[in-house]
């Protein structure tokens, strides 16, 4: 499927409704300013997924998509080693970059993706007319390639193409380099073009 320009676009605000609904929750949370934006949004076929996530060790927070489109697909919250010790060394007041995620970390990250896919959802589903809720989210700490490799071999819905949208995180003290992945059932896909489609053209 070939997204035009303006799809993409679209889709990128879609991304940023949600970014900014989730930069206030996390903003609560961390009783620090948080600003987050999406700066695009890309159309990736699943099979060269490996193109745009390397060997770096990363965080991957994952959900599946509940609730009204079943079945859903689902949304993963990636973070590269660097920006996962940087966010949780914000919540657990530690400053040593050099260390290795614990159990600790990935308690902590699983409560950000939570709040962060939360809030992605709540806002982009509010705004398409339909009702997404995240399940309860699971963590892997892998070579990012590697760790989606897993997931979609794990996946049993019909999948095949991706979007991901581009997130940065800044905060008074740093920035923090995210990436949602959303990865949408086929129909589920076709579902939320359709409904994106109708708000842009509400007279259609």
């Amino acid at each position: 499927m070939q997204l035009t320009d303006k799809q993409l676009d679209a889709m990128a605000e879609l991304g940023n409704i949600g970014a900014s609904h989730a930069a206030t929750s996390l903003s609560t949370m961390l009783m620090s300013q948080i600003d987050m934006t999406v700066p695009e949004a890309i159309m990736v076929d699943i099979a060269n997924i490996s193109d745009y996530f390397g060997d770096e060790i990363s965080a991957l927070v994952v959900f599946e998509i509940q609730g009204e489109l079943h079945p859903g697909g689902y949304v993963v919250l990636h973070l590269p080693r660097e920006s996962a010790i940087r966010l949780t060394n914000t919540m657990l007041g530690s400053t040593d970059m050099e260390r290795e995620l614990n159990e600790m970390d990935e308690s902590a990250l699983l409560e950000v993706g939570n709040i962060m896919v939360s809030q992605f959802l709540d806002a982009t589903a509010t705004l398409l007319g339909i009702v997404m809720l995240p399940s309860p989210p699971a963590i892997a700490i892998d070579m990012a390639h590697a760790a989606f490799a897993s997931i979609v071999a794990q996946i049993a819905v019909d999948i095949d193409e991706i979007i991901l949208f581009r997130t940065e995180l800044k905060s008074g003290m740093h920035d923090i380099q995210s990436t949602i992945v959303m990865l949408p059932d086929t129909n589920t896909l076709d579902t939320i073009l359709k409904l994106l489609d109708e708000v842009l053209n509400p007279q259609l």
